[in-house]
């Protein structure tokens, strides 16, 4: 085979389940925000009494707490994840419940005096707010419109700014820009006292690891697949092999908010 062929066959047999990125270490890299989401985590973790984290992934993050709150939930919509998380938080004695993205939480209302997620691919703030004990703090780290759109537009054209999601009310999407985050925040009763964004820079510096990226984080090229994609996939390596990494950029912001 050629190195085309084989850096291809690499990186679609890297498994996706989790949330761990450290397969990519040597092959492509991210910046990250200035404002240290775990390290922020921590600390929220650490002063309060009833926990939840939305769409927690393979729960890697959450994991990383070094002092847990005395009640600590999860949830996560994505089957394989759910199992994965619920052992890296078994020592959290962090209960785990499997629950769509859309659904509504399966928690009690004035529940929990803290209210996180990291990277959500939906945020149902009516929810949030519903969840959250008056005065609770809501605190997310969100990926913003645009976000690797240099690879977006390289493997499917330029795209126009649109959704083709069916949301509930007072929902918003990974992609959203800080605004709308903030007005839907507002919107369905919560006091929104922080938001930071920044741009981001990434570097791919194979097309194995440009094969995983898009298999595992879904919403850059929708439906993606490497029969679908050779041609663009050929081209894009071509250029790496010439020219060096191919360079895009995420975008990401933080919200911080309280219920009134």
């Amino acid at each position: 085979m050629s190195r085309f062929d084989d850096l291809v066959f690499e990186g679609e047999a890297v498994p996706t389940e989790g949330w761990d990125f450290s397969w990519f270490a040597g092959r492509a890299t991210e910046q990250r925000p200035s404002w240290g989401y775990a390290k922020l985590l921590a600390d929220r973790m650490a002063k309060a009494e009833a926990a939840l984290d939305v769409q927690t992934g393979g729960g890697e993050v959450l994991a990383s707490v070094p002092v847990a709150p005395p009640v600590l939930a999860a949830t996560e919509s994505w089957r394989p994840n759910v199992e994965i998380a619920r052992r890296n938080l078994a020592t959290c004695n962090c209960s785990v419940v499997d629950v769509g993205d859309t659904a509504d939480l399966p928690f009690p209302s004035d529940h929990f005096d803290l209210v996180v997620s990291r990277h959500p691919v939906i945020t149902r703030w009516d929810e949030v707010r519903r969840v959250l004990r008056p005065k609770g703090t809501y605190l997310s780290q969100q990926v913003g419109s645009g976000s690797v759109r240099e690879l977006t537009d390289f493997m499917m054209g330029p795209q126009r700014d649109e959704t083709h999601w069916s949301l509930p009310p007072l929902a918003t999407t990974a992609g959203a820009s800080p605004m709308a985050a903030a007005a839907n925040a507002e919107a369905a009763g919560l006091d929104v006292v922080a938001v930071r964004q920044e741009a981001l820079r990434m570097e791919f510096h194979d097309i194995a690891a440009v094969v995983h990226f898009l298999r595992k984080v879904i919403w850059i090229v929708p439906g993606f697949t490497v029969n679908e994609y050779r041609t663009r996939l050929a081209e894009l390596h071509h250029f790496i092999e010439r020219h060096g990494p191919f360079v895009a950029h995420s975008q990401r912001f933080l919200i911080e908010a309280r219920r009134r």
